[in-house]
């Protein structure tokens, strides 16, 4: 199953996209942890219209490979909104998950919309790295920039800033990866509202 996170920018942030893979067990009893790779990583032109970006999640949606299996999941806080509303007249076809990113403590929601802490995003994203249950490719054209991006970050800090790290990089691959691996974690943990195991 693919997961595809898109971390919407502005006009001084950058729109950035990753797709997530979730490897299936070959048994079914298998209960061991599902490990995931990230596939692909894009970001967009610094501002790059939104119907541009749009047409450019289309396409990679429509990959062969991906369709009927994969999943959607968008930033929805700030300017994501009117996005959500042009990728769900595009007619993709796939489950799309909205997720504002929020200060607080907690993930909620209900269905496909959910409101989740900023931390825990980036702290599931390092509990999984450290765990080596998550695998980038240094093949991948932006996965050095990824790698910078995460250096630069404190991940699991206290600094509750969206837009930069301390280091002065941008963090939009960090949150598409970020979105894309929350949404595949919670299908294994039935998508629910408690924490993963860890965080």
């Amino acid at each position: 199953m693919f997961y595809v996170g898109l971390d919407l920018g502005q006009r001084r942030d950058f729109s950035a996209l990753a797709v997530v893979e979730r490897e299936e067990p070959k048994f079914e009893w298998v209960a061991a942890p599902r490990e995931l790779s990230v596939r692909h990583l894009e970001r967009m032109d610094l501002g790059s219209p939104y119907p541009r970006i749009v047409k450019r999640v289309c396409d990679v949606m429509r990959h062969p490979k991906m369709e009927h299996r994969s999943r959607l999941v968008v930033d929805a806080t700030g300017v994501g909104a009117p996005v959500v509303d042009l990728l769900q007249s595009a007619g993709l076809g796939v489950s799309l998950t909205t997720v504002t990113i929020t200060g607080g403590e907690r993930a909620h929601g209900q269905g496909e919309r959910w409101h989740v802490p900023r931390g825990d995003l980036l702290a599931g994203l390092e509990v999984l790295l450290e765990a080596g249950e998550l695998k980038i490719s240094r093949r991948l054209r932006e996965a050095e920039r990824l790698v910078k991006e995460l250096e630069a970050m404190q991940l699991g800090s206290q600094n509750q800033s969206r837009n930069k790290s301390g280091g002065g990089e941008h963090d939009d691959l960090v949150f598409a990866v970020a979105l894309a691996v929350w949404r595949a974690r919670r299908a294994e943990n039935r998508f629910g509202d408690r924490r993963l195991p860890g965080i």
